[in-house]
């Protein structure tokens, strides 16, 4: 008799998983399908390549396989391309300035370069969109012939010198009260030139140098191999200037573009998965951001880097 309830029971509960899962099928995101304003327009190499790896969630041409289309999994599909789109829309490429378009593909790149993209979880289920090294050497090639070609500039160099000075004795003498402050409470830090530069990353799309120094907390726990996650007070500054040729052909730093921050606080910051962001721009070192909001474009292009604490920064040894 207890054996014929258990059945009964078994029953009941495949019945009601099974009528479940068939009601879960009705609550289906819209994954629109917008019209193709102005594609992309890259050799066939290139384009072969983002058509098979990316085009799924980063454009209007959307092909869903019939087991993206069963839920659950229907709903982190939808999810993907919805936030897949606003950061990325090779359907759209039209709407972007050239030298935005630029930026794009070289932020793709970089993405694609440390294995954040495409997700380790859609290469998974699509296969066909895993990237070769042969695929990413022809997506290097391509994006590093988007570079600005340049030439020995004196002019610029005098300048950058007479910018160095100005920046030396008004930004970094000034009182802490007077110190630029973004939208959402953080402020300019002048120390990040006594701290140890931690890393460097190359935008060979718009001519800049950058180098990414780090706080004491920042650079013991590079030291200590501490850092995913990264410890609470973590800091890094990352700064960008102009790259420019002298006289003698060496490469070198020009004009002062901007400085960012990356701030580590997992309470004040959760929202933004534990990180406060802050960008000022030019020698005047103007808040970047219209809202105290700002900061969400920069966890929306961190968000792939999830699995490294948000970071893309490879740390040198110290």
């Amino acid at each position: 008799m207890n054996r014929f309830w258990e059945k009964v029971k078994t029953k009941n509960i495949l019945v009601i998983v099974l009528a479940v899962f068939i009601g879960i099928q009705f609550y289906r995101p819209e994954i629109k399908q917008k019209a193709i304003t102005g594609e992309i327009h890259v050799p066939s190499d290139v384009r072969a390549i983002l058509q098979r790896s990316c085009f799924d969630c980063h454009s209007n041409q959307t092909d869903l396989k019939w087991f993206d289309q069963v839920a659950p999994a229907y709903w982190l599909v939808a999810d993907h391309i919805k936030k897949g789109k606003e950061g990325l829309n090779f359907s759209e490429w039209d709407k972007l300035a050239p030298p935005a378009q630029n930026a794009k593909l070289w932020e793709a790149f970089n993405q694609i370069n440390l294995k954040a993209m495409p997700l380790k979880s859609y290469e998974l289920l699509h296969p066909v969109a895993k990237l070769s090294e042969n695929d990413i050497r022809i997506l290097k090639n391509y994006v590093t012939s988007l570079a600005p070609k340049q030439k020995p500039d004196t002019a610029k160099v005098s300048a950058y010198n007479k910018q160095l000075q100005q920046i030396n004795t008004i930004h970094i003498a000034a009182p802490k009260p007077s110190l630029p402050t973004a939208l959402n409470g953080i402020s300019y830090i002048p120390d990040y030139k006594n701290w140890k530069p931690i890393s460097s990353t190359e935008r060979l799309d718009n001519g800049t140098m950058r180098i990414i120094f780090g706080n004491d907390i920042a650079v013991k726990a590079t030291k200590e191999h501490k850092t995913n996650p990264w410890p609470d007070g973590t800091i890094f500054a990352k700064v960008a200037w102009e790259q420019i040729i002298d006289s003698d052909g060496n490469v070198t730093t020009g004009a002062f573009k901007q400085v960012e921050y990356m701030i580590k606080d997992s309470k004040k910051f959760a929202s933004t998965k534990g990180w406060g962001w802050a960008r000022f721009l030019s020698p005047k070192l103007e808040p970047y951001g219209k809202t105290a909001d700002f900061a969400n474009e920069c966890i929306s292009c961190h968000r792939p880097m999830k699995d490294n604490d948000f970071v893309f920064t490879s740390p040198i040894n110290h």
